[in-house]
């Protein structure tokens, strides 16, 4: 099967098999309750379709987005879109990329409804359709996003090296890519990728975690951080005779666009979270196992201190230290580490 057979696989499973999040046979595009509480009240201003057409993997959205530019890659009907809209603010800037055209009818027709609801002069949430494999085609420059988020579709693309080098190129230095996809623990044999099922559920084009971690590696992001990870089940009998001996988890995954080493290196850093992230008053957590309470330091490596004082977060942070002193490798492990995402680079 061709690149372009795949790309028209997906587009036929969510442009006209699936109706509703309700017609997905496993839990890999659809699990909600991963949801941050502070998020949930925000659902009830979205509009009714939008939300029925949505296939999520999680909620990959960070905090501190007022005024930013957002890039969300395989908007779909624009859930997360319309969620960002609230987040950045009436002067902040949405775009959203999809390539089905019948998702962006859902999405774009609710536009003037939500700018309404939010008491917007102008919607701030723009629809572009394409593909997420070439983002200049659709006009996106270079350096001119703030933040990417994706939830549950880079593992939908045939060419995902390509789809992450889009990334870091339409990032600002400085910027963030935070986003949910499925993963594996072993490489999917070929012959299941062809499966248009399994590709539409999520499964046949999940990466295996350390190809993600090489892909990484090689465009230059030697160190991304885990945020959250949840088991996948496969409820339906026949997808799991087919693919049941893979075993699948939902990665929310937290990098930025920054020169880092591949290894956590200690200079004797130090880190104090102010409290002053909305709906984040007590704590901030960079990862799964950095988890900041407010006015209380924390030792940190070079990378993570990087990660916090060179991009948009930095302003909510106090910091101790340079990197004059160079005291040697950084006790960084993050606790009870699973399987899928063990890895030796770096805090991940």
């Amino acid at each position: 099967m061709t690149d372009t057979s795949l790309s028209e696989s997906v587009q036929n499973y969510y442009g006209q098999v699936l109706q509703s999040s309700q017609d997905l046979k496993t839990s890999a595009c659809c699990t909600l309750d991963a949801m941050p509480r502070h998020l949930r009240p925000l659902l009830a201003d979205l509009h009714p379709e939008v939300l029925a057409r949505f296939y999520g993997c999680g909620s990959p959205l960070p905090p501190a987005l007022e005024d930013c530019t957002v890039l969300d890659l395989g908007c779909g009907s624009g859930r997360d879109c319309y969620l960002l809209s609230r987040l950045v603010g009436e002067n902040g800037w949405v775009i959203g990329v999809d390539m089905t055209e019948e998702q962006l009818t859902v999405a774009k027709s609710h536009s003037d409804w939500h700018s309404e609801r939010y008491g917007y002069a102008r919607s701030n949430v723009e629809f572009l359709h394409g593909h997420i494999e070439d983002l200049s085609a659709v006009g996106i420059r270079d350096n001119s996003v703030d933040v990417v988020v994706s939830n549950c579709v880079i593992n939908l693309s045939s060419n995902k090296h390509k789809v992450l080098a889009e990334i870091f190129r339409v990032l600002k230095p400085g910027g963030e890519l935070y986003f949910s996809d499925v993963y594996a623990d072993r490489r999917i044999p070929p012959a299941l990728k062809l499966d248009p099922v399994l590709l539409g559920e999520c499964l046949s084009g999940a990466l295996y975690w350390e190809d993600f971690r090489r892909i990484m590696q090689d465009l230059g992001c030697p160190d991304m951080r885990v945020v959250k990870e949840n088991p996948i089940t496969l409820d339906d009998t026949e997808v799991a005779a087919k693919i049941g001996m893979v075993g699948f988890r939902s990665v929310t995954v937290r990098a930025f666009k920054m020169p880092l080493e591949d290894r956590c290196e200690d200079f004797g850093q130090l880190a104090v979270y102010k409290g002053t992230l909305t709906q984040h008053p007590h704590a901030f957590d960079l990862d799964d196992h950095h988890h900041l309470e407010t006015g209380k330091p924390l030792r940190i490596c070079g990378n993570s201190a990087d990660m916090l004082s060179k991009s948009r977060y930095a302003e909510h942070f106090q910091f101790w230290g340079d990197k004059t002193t160079h005291f040697g490798l950084f006790d960084c492990a993050p606790p009870n580490k699973g399987q899928l995402t063990a890895s030796g680079a770096a805090c991940c």
